[in-house]
């Protein structure tokens, strides 16, 4: 297994959350292969897509949300070679024209049915032409791009399986961090260094959403290290669910769980005086075993992935502080048999109080594993290793299928 290829393919900046800006993406790309400016737009979406996008602030759109933001706004800036940092280039005469053409009937929005859970089909119409574009199974991933009938590019969806056939195992994961050559992913570790914590600072600063990482430190005059790392993070999802303009660098396809997972263990390197060879090794172990752990889950669940992400941080900051990989282990499987059943009702202004939640489970679940009183095979989920216990977990969240279909029509009411 080529873990540096998994991460430089993984690892990307996204300018807000990945689902709207996978479907501003997707409009700008179809619109560009239009001789003209469309004249309307209908897009077909699987129900993730629409869960995690009907509530999160569109950035740059002015304050707005919801999918028809989302795509006209990707319309209107183009520039599909930004990818999942499109949405960067708006200006005010782009939001301007967004006003105008969502308050007409240029866009409308469909549920795909019998799609997988990452699925965004654009259809861009002017008066002589139309242009096709399909996503399918991870961001940026176009299956289908066609202009008048006559296809541009469509090539089967390599990506579905990709993690599927990654021969990857805890034991394989925690070698490479610790002794692997990682000089070619430097790069990208330090862009999530960067990027991570000046969003989770900001959200820290100034006021979005529910301002969860605020509360956190809420008469604390003197914050324990934990809490900390709960604020940091969950301060930096404050931001990004409320349509922040800085980008975040992603994990297994998301802002919330690429901020949960790095950010905890960037708050403890820096008061533990870690040095950048102990930090570039850890995030490297953190966001391989996240991408392990999200194998079986899948991007889009109703399985809540900052869950995976909290674990799998604490689980990291085990490892920073040369915990052996017995309690690294435990406190992953102790983490993960607690707080398994958290759901995802889409990316909105409470993703920071789940990501809290989760660290807190899981840094008890460190705590059981430093005092070994861990959980035994055969309590729920617990299987005999740290490899079949993610198996199982990801086994449940492939049966939650039924799950998103109530999760997403409860949403549709409000």
């Amino acid at each position: 297994m080529d873990f540096v290829s998994l991460l430089q393919a993984e690892m990307r900046p996204a300018f807000g959350c990945t689902e709207p800006i996978a479907l501003a993406y997707g409009a700008a790309k179809v619109a560009s292969v239009l001789p003209e400016f469309p004249n309307r737009i209908h897009a077909r979406c699987s129900a993730n897509i629409i869960k995690n996008v009907k509530s999160v602030v569109i950035p740059n759109s002015g304050g707005r949300k919801g999918l028809i933001t989302a795509i006209v706004l990707g319309a209107v800036v183009g520039h599909p070679e930004r990818e999942l940092e499109v949405l960067g280039a708006a200006t005010d005469e782009d939001r301007k024209r967004l006003g105008t053409l969502t308050e007409s009937e240029f866009c409308t929005v469909e549920l795909a049915e019998g799609v997988d859970n990452l699925y965004i089909e654009i259809v861009a119409e002017s008066d002589d032409h139309t242009a096709v574009i399909r996503i399918e199974n991870d961001h940026t991933n176009v299956t289908y791009l066609a202009l008048d009938g006559e296809v541009i590019s469509e090539h089967a969806d390599e990506s579905k399986n990709k993690s599927d056939t990654c021969s990857m195992d805890f034991d394989s994961i925690y070698k490479f961090a610790k002794t692997g050559d990682i000089s070619e992913i430097i790069p990208q570790i330090q862009q999530q260094i960067s990027y991570n914590s000046a969003i989770a600072d900001e959200g820290l600063k100034n006021s979005y959403g529910a301002n969860i990482g605020q509360i956190l430190l809420l008469d604390e005059e003197n914050p324990s290290l934990e809490t900390k790392c709960k604020a940091r993070a969950a301060a930096g999802s404050d931001a990004r669910m409320s349509g922040c303009p800085l980008p975040v660098v992603i994990c297994s396809g998301s802002g919330n769980q690429g901020l949960t997972v790095s950010v905890p263990i960037i708050t403890t390197a820096e008061e533990l005086h870690k040095t950048d060879e102990e930090l570039y090794r850890v995030l490297v172990f953190a966001n391989l075993l996240t991408l392990y752990v999200k194998t079986g889950i899948g991007k889009l669940s109703a399985y809540c992935g900052v869950v995976a992400a909290g674990v799998v941080s604490v689980a990291g900051i085990a490892f920073l502080k040369g915990e052996s990989k017995e309690i690294i282990g435990n406190t992953l499987v102790n983490g993960l048999a607690s707080l398994s059943g958290i759901v995802c009702d889409g990316a909105k202004p409470s993703c920071a109080g789940k990501i809290a939640i989760s660290l807190n489970g899981a840094f008890m679940g460190y705590k059981q594993a430093r005092l070994n009183k861990n959980y035994e095979k055969g309590d729920g989920l617990v299987a005999y290793s740290v490899d079949e216990t993610i198996r199982s977990i990801g086994v449940v969240a492939q049966g939650m299928k039924e799950t998103d279909v109530v999760i997403l029509n409860e949403m549709l009411k409000h």
